[in-house]
């Protein structure tokens, strides 16, 4: 492929070719495109923060259960 082409477009099963698009479609894809990459960064950063409060609340529940650093409530 060259430089200047993209790969096809498929929505619902149909190919689209990028190439022939108006300058608006070839907008709206871009932005579904830039959507979809954004949602993938950001689903990989919650399943990071999740792994990281799960760590945190599991080491709290340790030195909880251990009685260290009791403080009366």
């Amino acid at each position: 492929m060259g430089k200047n082409e993209k790969a096809p477009v498929v929505i619902d099963d149909v190919e689209y070719d990028y190439n022939t698009m108006t300058d608006y479609q070839k907008t709206l894809v871009n932005h579904v495109t830039d959507l979809d990459r954004k949602l993938s960064a950001a689903r990989f950063n919650v399943d990071q923060m999740q792994v990281g409060r799960d760590a945190f609340f599991a080491m709290l529940k340790q030195n909880l259960e251990a009685g260290e650093e009791k403080v009366a409530a």
